[in-house]
């Protein structure tokens, strides 16, 4: 990798590290081995978000071209975000594709996923079926990210009847993630989920 990108993210390294974000446990970034290219980001949901209470882990690589190309950034924690595919964790967000600055850094690559957790973009999905639930019953789309964050990010809160729909997927030899994400395609509607499963 060209030393002035090492020099650049061992830099952006220590000031996510030593930021104040990072000290309020908002936002973290670790080394995976010994190599600056591999990094682990760590975001905390935001407040008053269905993602509250709940922490996120990214793999964020970064490539030979940087800062003049982006980091390739997804997220490893599942998570039910219309800008975020429920399945393998891509993300749309403008800065990491055609936004990018070479001033931007890795503190503002996670603290502009943070705000995207708060913010939503319906109209510019990555997952076109959190997307419409969000556009089209959005309590129902609140309580199912709140749901996943539980289940999968650590938040405290859990839906106790989602939960049961879940543990009777799973009763029918259904996974338990295969069956949240039944559920949640089909609004938890359960007759919906099972014909989905089973047809």
């Amino acid at each position: 990798m060209a030393n002035i990108a090492i020099q650049r993210i061992k830099r952006e390294f220590k000031e996510v590290i030593k930021s104040d974000e990072a000290q309020k446990c908002a936002i973290n970034v670790e080394l995976v081995g010994d190599d600056y290219r591999e990094l682990k980001g760590e975001i905390a949901g935001p407040p008053d978000t269905p993602y509250e209470g709940a922490t996120f882990h990214l793999e964020i690589k970064v490539p030979e071209t940087y800062p003049f190309n982006p980091p390739k950034v997804k997220f490893l924690t599942k998570i039910w975000h219309p800008n975020i595919s429920s399945v393998t964790g891509a993300i749309c967000l403008d800065i990491l594709k055609d936004q990018w600055a070479a001033a931007m850094t890795l503190r503002t690559v996670l603290l502009s996923l943070q705000a995207l957790l708060a913010a939503a973009e319906p109209d510019d999905p990555q997952d076109a079926v959190v997307a419409r639930q969000f556009k089209e019953n959005h309590s129902l789309f609140l309580e199912t990210a709140q749901y996943w964050s539980h289940v999968h990010a650590g938040a405290s809160r859990g839906n106790s009847e989602f939960a049961n729909k879940v543990k009777c997927l799973m009763d029918m030899g259904v996974g338990e993630h295969q069956a949240l994400v039944a559920l949640s395609s089909c609004n938890w509607d359960m007759e919906r989920a099972i014909e989905q499963l089973f047809s």
